[in-house]
């Protein structure tokens, strides 16, 4: 797909040039002729010049007569024109092709970029559309919590633009990625599309954060918004404590495996508690003072740090329930697979797949269905994952299955997915475009019905994102303030400064770090 904003010039506009230049000379040649024909051939049908000298004075004025001023002005005029044009039109390509911006063929010689740098462009506009967009979509709940649906409507028409706009980008990004299109100028034209995409996400988020600016109101006062973070932040505190609990009885009745995508969850949300009492104080005296600039700054950081510890404390409470969950669906889906299995055996003669590779399938099914079975007597054992072992091995038997192993893909996709999206999430400031576009490939693929791809794609997204929070480091945990590194490491704060920058809010490129005020440290 050639989108209209990457097509290129024709490639034989050199050859446009050619002709009009030959239709120059062809032109100055038909003057030349017109010129010389009238005095070679003027109506006079003796070549040989009279002898009388009246007949020659007469000669002479009809030769005179027939090569009038007319006769000479009109051959000089239209040869003359055809150069103009001719001329004009060159020089208002060559224009043309020098002032251009677009994209495209303009010359024999293009200056195109290396295709390493064409990606690194591309991966640097997913990232910022991507935080964009997840920072307007967090600013944009605490819109809505105090004015309502209807009075954000026109806010989250231009989020979802966005979002539409970002998982396109995404789309086309996966695709380069494997190798599609294949042709260079395909390739670089992809790139470019990527690009466009991203833009486009951020100009529709650019667009609106002033509509937003004057529904909040924050110049005015931090009012009603103040009481809700404030709330909000009681709430996911009581919440963070109970997480712990949760967290600690869950260790006991699972493997580490089963628990090991929330470790540090609830020591990371009360890093972003303390981070928000700080600010949420900060934002109230300057409120207080009628520093409206500096309330607003400090209680939108307070907001985007709230904002993530649901994340953190949800992300627990998500997976206790799909644990339990799995562990009663664990039986359950046992004998839905000893069904599938009996199925293929009996239709074994028939089946699609060769008799030899059908029967090692059955033979790999039966021993994973042995091995959770003996999983659950002995324990502990990870329910996700025994679901997962299941249901794939049931699918590579291709006999079909539905009702109770289809809800058990689903549930494993799901946990998978929460997983990275939750890790992603609470990394922004860290996390590369590869792992965001995988998680944005898996969550395609689960909103397509294709769960097993989502399940597999959203794991690889997770290690990838847990290599790149790895390979950053901290350059903000020496002396800094109470929760300051964990703000950057999760984009509440933009990092420019070392006090860690201004917080992220809704907007895009041009807007989202528009509350520049320093913080006190």
């Amino acid at each position: 797909m050639t989108s209209s904003l990457i097509r290129g010039r024709p490639r034989h506009a050199k050859a446009h040039i050619r002709v009009r230049v030959v239709h120059a000379a062809l032109g100055a040649a038909a003057g030349v002729g017109w010129l010389v024909l009238p005095v070679m051939t003027d109506g006079d049908p003796d070549p040989v010049p009279p002898t009388s000298a009246e007949h020659v004075t007469v000669v002479t004025a009809q030769q005179q007569g027939g090569t009038s001023t007319a006769d000479l002005v009109l051959p000089l005029v239209a040869g003359g024109v055809a150069v103009v044009v001719a001329g004009y039109g060159y020089l208002r390509r060559t224009r043309r092709a020098r002032t251009r911006t677009t994209p495209g063929i303009v010359s024999a010689h293009p200056p195109v970029a290396a295709p390493a740098e064409s990606e690194r462009q591309a991966g640097a506009a997913l990232r910022l559309a991507d935080d964009c967009v997840r920072t307007s979509r967090e600013e944009l709940f605490f819109v809505r919590e105090r004015f309502g649906e209807a009075e954000a409507e026109p806010l989250t028409h231009a989020l979802r633009a966005a979002e539409t706009e970002l998982s396109a980008a995404f789309a086309i990004w996966s695709r380069y990625e494997e190798g599609a299109p294949q042709t260079a100028d395909a390739r670089r034209q992809a790139l470019v599309g990527v690009v466009g995409r991203c833009a486009e996400a951020g100009r529709q988020l650019d667009a609106q954060a002033t509509a937003l600016d004057r529904l909040r109101g924050l110049e005015q006062g931090l009012g009603g918004a103040l009481e809700i973070a404030e709330e909000r932040f009681r709430k996911w505190a009581a919440r963070t404590a109970a997480a712990q609990t949760t967290l600690t009885a869950l260790r006991d009745s699972y493997p580490p495996a089963a628990v090991a995508s929330i470790i540090g969850y609830t020591e990371q949300a009360k890093d972003r508690l303390v981070f928000a009492t700080a600010r949420l104080n900060q934002a109230r005296q300057a409120d207080d003072a009628a520093d409206r600039e500096r309330a607003a700054a400090h209680l939108r950081a307070a907001e985007g740090a709230i904002s993530q510890t649901d994340v953190l404390v949800g992300g627990v409470e998500r997976l206790a329930a799909r644990l339990h969950e799995a562990t009663a669906l664990v039986p359950t889906a046992l004998t839905g697979a000893e069904t599938v299995i009996a199925r293929a055996r009996k239709s074994e003669a028939g089946a699609s797949l060769a008799a030899g590779e059908l029967h090692a399938r059955l033979a790999h099914a039966d021993r994973v269905l042995t091995a959770v079975r003996e999983e659950l007597t002995t324990g502990p054992y990870d329910p996700l994952d025994a679901l997962r072992r299941i249901t794939r091995a049931v699918a590579r038997l291709e006999a079909g299955w539905s009702g109770v192993l289809s809800v058990a893909v689903l549930l494993v996709a799901r946990a998978s997915v929460s997983a990275a999206e939750e890790f992603v999430t609470v990394h922004l400031g860290t996390v590369g475009t590869k792992a965001r576009a995988q998680l944005s490939q898996a969550e395609r693929a689960l909103a397509a019905g294709d769960a097993d791809q989502a399940d597999v794609v959203s794991r690889k997204a997770r290690e990838l994102a847990e290599l790149d929070v790895r390979a950053h480091g901290n350059p903000y945990a020496a002396g800094s303030s109470a929760g300051l590194a964990s703000a950057v490491l999760g984009g509440i704060l933009l990092g420019e400064d070392l006090d860690g920058g201004p917080p992220a809010g809704f907007g895009g490129p041009e807007t989202r770090g528009r509350l520049r005020v320093r913080a006190d440290p």
